[in-house]
């Protein structure tokens, strides 16, 4: 067998009897773990999907009658702040909401009074 290309512009029939699949493993392949070892010393990043990351929190998604939404800036502290009284209680975000307005209307009237 000849070790040049064949022509796609040649006419004679190519003669491909000498192609077969293989029979087994290749014996002269390395080892699995020797290719890895070599990957990573070259800093070979791997085409496997990573696995998705974890969702932050958990879908708060409620029928409560509330349709209207509110977005505030505040510091990550706030707002885990916020998730963490909303989880310790059961209560969705909206509700939540109502709550800390309702104890900051208590505490103004207080002190007006």
């Amino acid at each position: 067998m000849s070790n040049q290309r064949a022509s796609i512009f040649d006419a004679d029939d190519l003669d491909v009897s000498s192609f077969a699949p293989k029979r087994g493993p290749d014996t002269a392949a390395p080892a699995a773990e020797q290719v890895r070892a070599v990957a990573e010393a070259a800093n070979f990043r791997s085409r496997e999907a990573a696995p998705p990351p974890p969702p932050k929190r958990v879908q708060r998604r409620h029928r409560t009658g509330r349709n209207v939404q509110f977005n505030v800036k505040a510091s990550q502290e706030t707002v885990d702040a916020f998730y963490a009284i909303s989880d310790a209680k059961g209560w969705v975000l909206g509700e939540t909401m109502e709550h800390a307005l309702a104890a900051l209307k208590r505490e103004l009237d207080s002190q007006t009074a």
